[in-house]
């Protein structure tokens, strides 16, 4: 089944270019396409036409942990919309290879809870072959750019 019909059937849309505040300029891409690999910059939560999402501060002091789970969904749908974007098709994602994730959290916050998204199939492996992914990774950060509560970058391979 293609990506986005498995993002439609759940009702998810993925957002426009992201648009930074007033005021800030961007120095990188965010997303870079290298032979049969692509990395993605570090993305926050979005509002489907790109501006930032009203979710600001410390997980688990300035938000709930149900908030911080929404602005990790964003975030996600944010990635997305960026791979789909820069490669036309979703479906030319074959493996994650790294995800990296940081989320603004208050000490000795626990992520016991953890939410996968199977969306890519079966461990997020290899679409093809159902091959193990790269097991997400992540970290609770004191200072996150622009007070976002996550911020989710990433690896994939591509098929060319």
């Amino acid at each position: 089944m293609r990506i986005e019909a498995r993002l439609e059937e759940r009702g998810l849309a993925l957002p426009g270019s992201a648009k930074p505040p007033p005021g800030i300029e961007l120095s990188f891409a965010w997303i870079r396409v290298r032979g049969d690999r692509t990395s993605v910059s570090g993305h926050g939560p979005l509002k489907p036409d790109g501006s930032i999402a009203e979710l600001f501060g410390k997980v688990g002091v300035d938000l709930s942990p149900e908030q911080g789970y929404e602005a990790a969904r964003l975030t996600a749908l944010s990635v997305l919309g960026s791979l789909k974007r820069e490669l036309d098709d979703l479906d030319r994602v074959s493996a994650w290879l790294m995800v990296y994730g940081l989320v603004n959290a208050a000490a000795g916050l626990r992520g016991d809870d953890q939410r996968d998204n199977r969306l890519f199939g079966l461990d997020s492996g290899s679409l093809r072959h159902r091959s193990r992914g790269a097991r997400p990774r992540g970290a609770g950060v004191a200072t996150p750019p622009l007070g976002l509560p996550v911020s989710i970058a990433a690896e994939v391979e591509i098929c060319t």
